[in-house]
């Protein structure tokens, strides 16, 4: 086989599987926004850090069993990199978990929205300062595109009420979350490990639990456990299974593909997909400053995502 032949077939899987990252790009913020969805609508029936807890204890449950063989025959660098997945299930599953739903309690859902718009440009400068990531002039505009969207779609078009937010207490944990999310994407695309993807996302997913669990019976003892019935148990399997094993696994493979900057861009479509969902289940009325944020969403993680030709 010639030179150009090897490289030609080594360039193949590669080229396939950034095609399905990039379709995987627009199904992720569904997975993710569904999330949100699900904890306003059930503010008042499961406390936000049992929420946290119970969302991820199932989610382990689900995964454990397809990883035991792997996790086991990695038990020596499982032992090896426990402080990775310590940091990792600290910030994926009790940050970026807990914290949200903490907050919700306090703020409002524009709020959430335009502070977690910015977890994405925080991503990029962590991405590009301790992880080498370089960003093309067209990505640059790709970024600012996407953002002016999310913008757009958060103030309604209106920018004196943009101009006009007044963050709360809630807002606070909102920033951390967001702050956690991005730490917590950078580490997971440049921390290396000798696990497969499935299993290190179970150790990471066990150590989240461990971290919450002394927060969730903390939280039981001075606030009320939440009550077990249908819609309890429905709310944490919805949330275990699309929200977070769904979600997670989703997003990793995005990340392997694109990198950490760009697949960040995700967050910038679950604005729309709000706006979508609220218009097939809700019946609600899609407005113009919403096909005026898609127009700049849309071609924005086009140009986020697009490599120079010497990369592809």
């Amino acid at each position: 086989m010639t030179p150009d032949a090897a490289a030609r077939q080594a360039a193949g899987p590669r080229a396939g599987s950034r095609r399905l990252a990039l379709v995987l790009l627009f199904l992720a913020p569904s997975l993710f926004a569904s999330n949100m969805l699900i904890a306003r609508a059930t503010a008042d029936l499961i406390p936000p850090v049992a929420l946290a807890f119970w969302r991820w204890a199932v989610t382990l449950a689900i995964v454990l069993p397809l990883t035991v063989r792997p996790l086991w025959r990695a038990r020596a660098a499982l032992g090896r990199e426990w402080p990775q997945f310590l940091v990792l299930g600290a910030l994926g599953m009790g940050v970026c978990g807990a914290f949200v739903y903490i907050g919700a309690d306090t703020t409002t859902a524009t709020n959430i929205g335009l502070i977690y718009a910015s977890s994405p440009i925080m991503i990029i400068l962590l991405a590009c300062a301790f992880g080498g990531e370089r960003l093309s002039a067209l990505q640059g505009l790709g970024i600012l595109l996407s953002l002016a969207g999310v913008l757009m779609v958060i103030s309604r078009g209106d920018l004196d009420a943009l101009l006009g937010l007044r963050f709360t207490e809630g807002d606070l944990w909102i920033v951390t979350s967001a702050l956690g999310w991005a730490v917590y994407s950078v580490l997971l695309k440049y921390w290396r490990s000798a696990l497969p993807l499935m299993a290190r996302f179970a150790a990471t997913v066990a150590c989240g639990v461990i971290v919450l669990l002394p927060a969730m019976l903390w939280e039981g003892t001075t606030h009320g456990w939440p009550l077990l019935n249908r819609e309890t148990v429905v709310t944490v399997l919805f949330l275990a299974v699309v929200a977070s094993f769904g979600a997670y696994q989703v997003y990793a493979l995005i990340q392997r593909s694109l990198g950490a900057g760009p697949t960040s861009l995700m967050l910038y479509l679950s604005p729309l997909y709000t706006c979508l969902l609220a218009y097939l289940l809700l019946g609600e009325t899609l407005q113009p400053y919403h096909l005026a944020g898609a127009a700049l969403v849309l071609p924005g993680i086009y140009l986020a995502t697009k490599r120079p030709k010497e990369q592809l």
